[in-house]
């Protein structure tokens, strides 16, 4: 189903230029809105952060969030934007492979320090203005390589949502084991096992049975991120030839 188109205006204020405005000194900020909703998120889960719950938290009445944020949109935006502070390259990094790899494991890390960030509903949507400063010294490290801006920004895209799929994976997976009591890799094999050694015998899986004999990094899950991301980043080298 279609998402449902949202009325705006032109003369009606983005949060991001609301935000830039001269205001009045307040005990209530957006700022401190989205530090506690992160606090919580990062206790509870996304879940758990609520108009009520904020307010609670806040000790403020249940609609005084209201006059900082709009709803949910809002409020999800403000919380990325807070940890995307948290997302730096050095500046010394200035290659195109140096910047996008630089930003993809601090990505992966800022993700498993606030697992939130791989339920939220729309994750890629969430335009904040730490996002779109990530986003362009990424294009920016790319641009200048031969490229046309639509090839760009489609190996930009291709690394980011290698970084939040992997890492949303490991995510789960951890989510998984901690909600069956699955204390690591061993456990959770051997909890699996019934399932596993049945299709493997079924000798319609060869290679996979041979991955499932003889790898030795299993759960080895930084290795294989950043494998994977330079799987991704030789082909961007390959396109950019070298």
């Amino acid at each position: 189903m279609a998402a449902q188109k949202k009325s705006s205006s032109a003369d009606t204020p983005v949060l991001w230029e609301r935000l830039e405005r001269p205001a009045p000194r307040a005990s209530l900020t957006p700022q401190k809105i989205a530090a506690v909703a992160v606090r919580v998120a990062d206790a509870e889960g996304f879940a758990a952060v609520t108009m009520r719950r904020l307010a609670t938290e806040l000790d403020v009445a249940p609609m005084a969030a209201y006059r900082h944020v709009a709803g949910k949109d809002d409020l999800w935006a403000l919380m990325v934007d807070q940890v995307m502070t948290e997302l730096a390259v050095p500046e010394e990094a200035t290659g195109w492979r140096d910047v996008l790899r630089g930003y993809a494991m601090g990505s992966r890390a800022m993700m498993l320090r606030h697992p939130w960030l791989a339920q939220l509903p729309t994750p890629h949507f969430v335009l904040t203005p730490n996002r779109m400063a990530a986003a362009e010294r990424q294009l920016a490290a790319l641009d200048g390589h031969g490229m046309d801006t639509d090839t760009m920004m489609a190996a930009f895209r291709a690394v980011n949502s290698y970084v939040h799929g992997a890492t949303q994976s490991e995510v789960a997976l951890r989510q998984y084991m901690e909600d069956n009591g699955w204390a690591d890799g061993d456990e959770t094999r051997r909890a699996l096992a019934p399932q596993m050694t049945y299709l493997m015998e079924t000798g319609r899986y060869p290679t996979y049975r041979r991955y499932a004999l003889g790898a030795a990094r299993k759960d080895d899950a930084a290795w294989q991120f950043e494998t994977g991301l330079d799987c991704v980043l030789d082909g961007i080298a390959v396109r950019l030839g070298g």
